[in-house]
């Protein structure tokens, strides 16, 4: 049985690369499509099994996912080689050369449609940029405000001025306040635009540069969107590029993400939690916060049970406990929620930030980070030390020729 193909390819060797694959013993032209949107629909229809296409207006990293999400190969033959890094640059897995034949063409779709391995045909050696250098810390935490954003801005802040050059992304699709929390009046997010950039494949490190505003010494700060409602501006095609130019900026990457940790297939198909799932998904080191109240710790243990599934192999979790106090856990209340979360979590060490209402204030007042406004305060001195243990959680991840800029 024939491999049926979709050809939607550029008018010059349009016709030629169709004999081709209608000539292969194994292959089977399924529809010559004028443009890309024919192709999709055609490909939603479930006419063909492989695309083969050139450069189109509408190709990018979101269509790419798509077309992969369908079950589609997709085969990349662009008309040069500025088109061909673009089309890898979407996430195209198979890119011929722009000047490989028709015949030898076919014997690569077929190649990629029964999934040999190394097809003896001519595909390009494309050079990479260098591997992502820096690590991701994610930090999450469930429902109620357990103090994501003011534990994500703190760690980051004292790895910054601790020497390491750092980068915080707010990734939290519910409304960000990463921004709020620094003092920074952006009404244009980092995150939104650079996500439109990696869906056209343009992505680059001078790009990324740009969106992440220096905010203190050593810390740079990629804010995120204020409006829960504009969650579909961070497309899941663009974040894994995202992330790759954050880890080349600097050798620590802080995400502040959002509290659900529901796929897709949960919420109908809508990906509004993409963002979160891919940085936790992403991280080396993970740090899941909760608050001290017993419904908050109810709430992270359930949630650490969700969290773990989704973590790397090579992940390293972290737990803490915030605005730890006596009043809502006991007499010796970080022996309390310790012993809670090591009973019902399996948690064997537990890191807790006492709770200072007079300094989380000062700082919330004058959108900066405890370490500007309240040095001293007992929540500061924690979250230091809990940030020099993330900071060198991720030792093995910063290379050393990176780890001192």
């Amino acid at each position: 049985m024939s491999v049926g193909v979709i050809v939607a390819l550029s008018p010059p060797r349009e016709a030629e690369i169709a004999a081709a694959i209608g000539a292969h013993p194994a292959l089977s032209v399924a529809r010559r499509c004028a443009d890309l949107a024919e192709a999709l629909a055609a490909v939603e229809a479930g006419v063909g099994t492989v695309l083969a296409t050139s450069e189109h207006p509408r190709l990018d990293r979101n269509t790419v996912r798509r077309l992969a999400k369908s079950g589609v190969e997709v085969v990349g033959l662009p008309t040069n080689d500025e088109t061909r890094d673009a089309m890898l640059a979407f996430g195209v897995e198979t890119v011929l050369s722009p000047g490989i034949s028709a015949v030898d063409a076919a014997e690569a779709i077929h190649a990629v449609a029964t999934e040999q391995p190394e097809p003896d045909v001519p595909i390009p050696d494309v050079a990479l940029d260098d591997a992502p250098a820096g690590a991701i810390v994610a930090v999450w935490g469930p429902a109620g405000a357990p103090g994501r954003t003011t534990l994500a801005c703190n760690i980051a802040a004292e790895a910054g001025r601790a020497g390491t050059d750092t980068v915080l992304v707010d990734a939290d699709t519910y409304g960000g306040g990463a921004a709020s929390a620094l003092g920074v009046l952006d009404e244009a997010p980092g995150i939104a635009a650079l996500a439109r950039v990696a869906s056209r494949g343009e992505l680059t490190d001078a790009v990324f540069s740009r969106h992440a505003a220096e905010v203190a010494p050593g810390l740079r700060l990629v804010s995120g969107i204020s409006r829960a409602d504009r969650w579909r501006e961070i497309p899941p095609a663009s974040l894994d590029a995202i992330w790759d130019a954050a880890r080349r900026a600097a050798p620590l990457v802080v995400v502040d993400t959002g509290f659900s940790l529901e796929d897709a297939d949960a919420l109908g198909g809508l990906e509004r939690n993409a963002a979160t799932l891919s940085a936790l998904a992403t991280a080396d080191v993970v740090v899941a916060v909760g608050s001290s109240e017993p419904l908050a710790i109810q709430r992270l243990v359930q949630g650490l049970g969700d969290l773990t599934p989704l973590l790397s192999d090579v992940s390293t979790r972290v737990v803490v406990v915030n605005r730890i106090r006596a009043s809502v856990a006991g007499s010796s209340p970080e022996r309390a929620v310790a012993d809670a979360l090591a009973r019902y979590a399996s948690i064997a060490r537990t890191w807790t930030v006492p709770y200072d209402a007079k300094a989380c204030d000062a700082a919330t007042l004058g959108g900066a980070v405890l370490a500007e406004c309240a040095p001293r305060s007992s929540a500061r001195r924690a979250i230091a030390a809990l940030a020099e243990h993330v900071v060198s959680a991720t030792r093995a991840a910063i290379p050393a020729d990176v780890s001192a800029r």
